[in-house]
């Protein structure tokens, strides 16, 4: 049976980490200076500039609105399944040759989620100025109670989706996300009708409706939430369970995902919907899901094993698909991590070298999955944390980019630690690469 390559405390990789960059280049690197903060800086930079240059008295209703609008529809096209591929596709089309420092920032791709935020937040102020203009303008009673409603709607989604309720009341933020949404956009339909009739002087409503640009925009709107939903659709799965920590399970229905997608699954479709990365095996049809026992609904779904499950919308481009702007990459993972990794390292597309920390691998994952990655990864890197405890992940990561002569470094591990890692590789002048938890 092959074995990986383990290490032990006393054993550990004697590479020293090089020190910090330069103190601006650092600051640069700081999580704080990210680029989703980046673009949600120059979401709002765009909308300063555009009030900027509106002369005196230009910010009549009809402005307003269109301003609100516009930031609405960026901040939920670029959210739309299909914009998120095209946006991978784009960023990783560049070949290997180009100047490391331009691949390293077309990596960042998956940062997109700053345009829905700045879209999102710069769209409700424009709102929340167009319903004070309203009011200004003694508006009629019918679209001012429908434009309060909407603006009080915009002001709980946003109060909900703010880093510190989102943290601690995950479940009640994607509620008042869903439902919300939801209702927000109908409450949007009615706001934007009654306005363009109220507007319109002679001439037809339906004429009034059909050449009105803002229906034409709500309608692109509405398209493009209710896409995953058409997709919605109850299948059946087959479940292997290694261990009580880890369900391994197998999708046929017609579909094989690339490798580097994810699948967003449900047991009860209007309730809570958790994405998992796919992992097709080459030449067969299908693909897997890991799930670990991470919370209320991951340890439900291991104890009670459904027969089926739902599934809706596209498979969507996740992270470590910016692998292919290197040359090499070094994937670090913990626990569950390993499963949004093992597809790529099963694709075999780019040179990669696996460092694994784990509670007791073929106890917890099966030795059939252990064995499928030793058989691609040979020299991977596993860390038995139940025998060895938890190791610097910072200094095993620097050993193997070191030792393989990487260009980059993906991990996926929970949030800390991830940060960890990146931080800790990128203030070190090397390209590191997670998740950042803004789904």
């Amino acid at each position: 049976m092959t074995t990986a390559r383990t290490t032990a405390p006393a054993h550990r990789a004697q590479v020293a980490l090089p020190p910090p960059t330069s103190l601006p280049r650092r600051l640069l690197k700081h999580p704080r200076l990210m680029h989703y903060n980046r673009l949600i800086l120059l979401v709002w930079t765009v909308n300063l500039a555009f009030l900027a240059t509106r002369p005196d008295g230009g910010l009549g209703p009809r402005t307003l609105s269109h301003a609100a609008l516009a930031n609405f529809l960026l901040a939920i096209v670029v959210r739309q399944q299909y914009v998120i591929n095209l946006l991978f596709r784009l960023a990783t089309a560049a070949p290997t040759s180009w100047p490391l420092r331009i691949r390293w920032a077309l990596a960042k791709v998956y940062h997109f989620g700053g345009l829905h935020v700045g879209g999102a937040t710069a769209g409700a102020l424009w709102f929340l100025a167009l319903v004070g203009s309203l009011t200004r303008h003694g508006a009629p009673a019918a679209t001012l109670a429908v434009s309060y409603a909407l603006l009080g709607l915009l002001v709980a989604i946003v109060a909900t989706a703010l880093p510190p309720f989102r943290a601690r009341f995950h479940n009640h933020f994607e509620k008042a996300h869903r439902f919300g949404g939801w209702a927000a956009l109908a409450l949007l339909w009615a706001q934007t009708v009654l306005t363009t009739l109220d507007e319109r002087g002679g001439g037809s409503a339906a004429d009034a409706l059909l050449t009105a640009p803002e229906l034409w925009t709500v309608a692109v709107l509405t398209f493009s939430v209710a896409l995953p939903w058409l997709r919605l659709r109850r299948v059946p799965v087959a479940i292997e369970r290694p261990s009580s920590h880890v369900a391994l399970v197998r999708f046929d229905h017609g579909v094989t995902p690339f490798a580097g997608s994810s699948t967003a699954v449900s047991r009860n479709p209007l309730l809570e919907w958790h994405s998992f990365a796919n992992v097709p095996a080459p030449g067969q049809a299908g693909f897997r899901l890991t799930i670990s026992r991470a919370g209320d609904w991951t340890g439900k779904f291991i104890d009670d094993l459904p027969s089926h499950v739902w599934v809706k919308g596209i498979t969507t481009a996740g992270v470590a698909n910016i692998e292919t702007l290197f040359t090499k990459v070094i994937y670090v993972a913990t626990g569950s991590g390993i499963g949004p990794c093992l597809p790529h390292l099963l694709a075999r597309e780019v040179p990669a070298r696996l460092v694994w920390a784990t509670r007791d691998p073929r106890r917890t994952y099966g030795d059939g999955l252990v064995d499928e990655i030793l058989a691609v990864q040979p020299d991977a890197l596993i860390w038995d944390t139940s025998e060895h405890g938890k190791p610097d992940m910072v200094e095993l990561a620097y050993a193997a980019y070191a030792e393989f002569g990487a260009e980059a470094v993906i991990c996926i591990s929970n949030k800390k630690l991830t940060w960890q890692v990146v931080h800790g590789m990128e203030r070190r002048g090397i390209p590191a690469y997670g998740a950042i938890w803004d789904s």
